[in-house]
């Protein structure tokens, strides 16, 4: 009988932690530097954003690329956060009337000690994510 040192070899290792990867859901990045009252802060502006937009259970989003609104009911929000030029950015997830997943980003910034969410930008749809830049303005 072979020993199980003689079976997994480090090439079946590194495999099997490439398919564990690739199989865990995506979650979005996170700024651990971001934290305390400042996450807080951002998340609280995002929430209270979306909650103003809800109309009866659903929010309302023109998605510009395929050129039609959106009718989405909340899931879940995600607790990462990132900086990404003069904004912190978070995310939620969606469903759309379609029942596609729809990744949400909001745009949070701070104006006068005031944590303002200005809007939401579709990031992906099912999974298939849209790039945009906001470090260039």
């Amino acid at each position: 009988m072979k020993t199980a040192q003689k079976l997994f070899k480090p090439k079946h290792y590194l495999i099997a932690m490439l398919l564990c990867a690739l199989s865990s859901p995506l979650y979005a990045a996170n700024d651990p530097s971001i934290k305390g009252d400042l996450r807080g802060n951002i998340q609280q502006s995002m929430q209270s954003y979306i909650d103003h937009q809800i109309i009866d259970g659903h929010m309302y989003v023109f998605d510009s690329h395929k050129g039609k609104l959106l009718k989405l009911t909340l899931d879940k929000l995600h607790s990462g956060i990132v900086k990404k030029g003069d904004f912190y950015v978070s995310c939620a997830d969606f469903k759309d009337q379609d029942n596609r997943k729809i990744d949400m980003d909001f745009l949070v910034r701070v104006s006068d000690g005031n944590f303002i969410t200005t809007q939401g930008i579709v990031h992906s749809v099912d999974g298939k994510k849209r790039k945009y830049h906001l470090e260039k303005i």
